[in-house]
């Protein structure tokens, strides 16, 4: 029998990933009335993202670890949508979250198109689990067809069972680079190289906290074992610089780096292939919580991150983050963080835990502590050294929205003296497209001279949302 929940829920969990799903179960197993709203039609966010049913997969898990707690915690979920425990709305883009009284108003978009508003549903608490993006580095040819994200190559691997090309070369920084070659050469891909910015022996400069964390150091052993049973070979300290090729990619250029990352004068090497996928880490997505008014801080890969206590509380009351928000982690940070803030969220709501949580939060909090020193320093063994700029020819696109080269934003900068981010935006419109430079914004920093980069805009809206949709929304109370 199905129940109906409340029109207030006790709890609005924004995003459906790893993290979201840990803390709707967790908060529902406990009594609440949850409500999850996520923009996919289907749990599992970016990690757990599965091939569409139309594909008729057979064995889904072979593209992912850890699919047996995936397949648990959707059961869970499952369960509690039929008794009503949670409210799970698909299809859902949260464009803004408002105060209303003593609640909050999540305002959503749907519709094929994303561009119908919605009842805005209300709830007492809110626990953003919004994940992360893919950050880029542009560099000569980084526009041609073939070039694609390394994390979107997964996830187009991963839900519509397409390789992004039959050679693919895999390059940028940061672990999710082995997963990648790993998983397109499982599916039959050729990866002639992963060409990796930095070098892993860096790890070695923290050796407590490779020892408090040997499943990672587990994890890249069998990584390292699967490249090189796949013929893969790793190239570290090295970069992509160029790409060759007229109609799509036919050829990349690999040079050397020196510690700063600039390339070594007479070390570009040519590796063909039909594809490259290229990424240099992962960046928390804050729209929301930054038009909160949550305070952020500088991680150790020089994006901003969420602050948060040890409970995973923002600095807002009554809102909560998990996952990725406070600082790119990995999937196992992101579902303890998930069950940990749901705990939080739980005694704020009840006054107590349950019989044996408190001992549970506690576990979680050593646990969350270990592997957060061990994000910290990924983060920081993996941030971008400055002379990446030195990759950038004059005509290279840097904003590929407004089409803005890196010549003029080097122009704003010597000539037209914009000694800012915002400055130079304004000069050259870097930013100022379709993806409000969630692509371009850290290499406009960069190029601006500001790489260690101030706290993220607090903007009204956390995606495009037109203006018709605007009209129809009623104004929350207090906004």
């Amino acid at each position: 029998m199905t129940h109906s929940a409340p029109d207030r829920a006790d709890l609005a969990v924004v995003g459906a990933g790893p993290a979201g799903l840990a803390a709707a179960v967790t908060a529902a197993d406990a009594g609440l009335h949850v409500l999850l709203l996520d923009a996919a039609d289907a749990p599992g966010g970016q990690y757990y993202r599965a091939p569409a049913p139309g594909l008729h997969a057979t064995r889904p898990e072979a593209l992912h670890h850890h699919w047996s707690r995936f397949t648990a915690l959707t059961a869970r979920l499952d369960r509690h949508r039929a008794t009503g425990r949670v409210r799970h709305l698909t299809g859902h883009h949260v464009w803004t979250i408002a105060a209303t009284g003593d609640d909050w108003t999540a305002h959503t978009l749907t519709g094929p198109e994303g561009d119908t508003a919605t009842a805005a549903p209300r709830a007492r608490r809110v626990l953003l689990a919004t994940g992360a993006t893919e950050r880029h580095l542009p560099f000569p040819g980084w526009t041609l067809p073939g070039v694609v994200g390394a994390a979107g190559a997964q996830a187009v691997l991963k839900s519509g069972l397409v390789l992004p090309g039959r050679r693919v070369v895999v390059a940028g920084s940061g672990p999710l680079l082995q997963a990648v070659a790993l998983s397109l050469a499982r599916a039959g891909a050729r990866v002639p190289a992963l060409v990796e910015a930095a070098g892993y022996g860096a790890y070695a400069s923290a050796p407590h906290v490779l020892a408090g964390n040997p499943d990672r150091l587990a994890e890249g052993a069998r990584h390292r074992a699967g490249l090189a049973r796949h013929g893969v070979r790793l190239l570290a300290h090295r970069a992509v610089t160029a790409v060759h090729g007229t109609g799509r990619v036919e050829g990349v250029t690999v040079s050397r780096l020196d510690r700063d990352w600039r390339p070594v004068p007479g070390t570009g090497r040519r590796i063909d292939c039909d594809a490259l996928a290229v990424g240099h880490g992962l960046v928390p997505q804050l729209d929301l919580a930054t038009g909160l008014g949550c305070a952020t801080r500088t991680g150790t890969d020089g994006s901003p991150a969420l602050e948060l206590d040890e409970d995973l509380r923002t600095s807002v009351p009554g809102v909560w983050a998990a996952g990725e928000t406070g600082g790119i982690g990995g999937v196992r940070l992101a579902l303890a963080e998930g069950e940990l803030a749901a705990l939080s969220v739980i005694a704020d709501a009840l006054d107590d835990l349950p019989p044996g949580a408190p001992a549970r939060a506690a576990r979680l909090r050593r646990a969350r502590r270990r592997m957060r020193r061990f994000a910290g320093l990924m983060g920081a063994v993996h941030r971008p050294g400055p002379g990446w700029t030195s990759w950038l020819a004059p005509d290279t696109e840097v904003c590929r929205c407004e089409e803005v080269t890196a010549g003029a934003i080097r122009t704003a900068v010597d000539a037209l003296g914009a000694g800012d981010t915002r400055t130079a935006k304004l000069l050259t419109r870097a930013g100022m497209g379709w993806c409000q430079g969630r692509t371009c914004g850290f290499a406009v920093r960069a190029l601006a001279g500001a790489s260690a980069g101030p706290a993220p805009d607090r903007r009204p809206l956390a995606c495009p949302v037109p203006l018709a949709a605007l009209a129809r929304t009623e104004p929350s109370g207090d906004a």
